[in-house]
């Protein structure tokens, strides 16, 4: 779980990790899935509370446009032009620098709805968990199988 809360891997990490470790493959789907969902009432929480008192300090002020940047670059075409569809589909890719911490940034950035971006956000990570657990799994059986000859 705390992979998946992590935003050096959220579930695209945890998942794999609880499953090579042995723990049961539906808890470790569902664990890791809600530890991500976590994720979006704090960065909602992050971005309207702290961010508005630390901004005024120059090293974080540089920090937050820093990411800001690399969120918007990274889900400007998707989400600017399709909006939610744009943003689960952000959310939903499982490659290093998408997921819910860029997705609620750029929902941030782009003034999506607090609703609509929690649902984006929330069956992005829903799918991304789908295809990385189905990964796993299959990648496991594989290299069993292969160890058994």
């Amino acid at each position: 779980m705390a992979w998946s809360v992590s935003p050096l891997g959220e579930a695209k990490v945890g998942i794999p990790y609880a499953l090579v470790h042995d723990v049961n493959i539906f808890i470790a789907f569902i664990a890791c899935f809600g530890a991500n969902l976590l994720v979006f009432p704090i960065m909602k929480f992050f971005l309207a509370f702290v961010n508005r008192h630390f901004l005024k300090w120059r090293f974080y002020k540089k920090s937050a446009i820093f990411v800001a940047r690399r969120a918007k670059t990274g889900a400007a075409k998707g989400v600017k032009k399709y909006g939610f569809w744009g943003l689960l589909i952000f959310v939903m890719l499982p490659i290093p620098g998408t997921g819910v911490y860029a997705g609620s940034i750029a929902a941030y950035l782009f003034g999506i709805e607090s609703k609509r971006a929690f649902w984006a956000n929330a069956i992005g990570i829903f799918l991304s968990c789908v295809f990385v657990w189905t990964a796993t799994l299959l990648t496991m059986e594989g290299i069993e199988m292969n160890q058994e000859r």
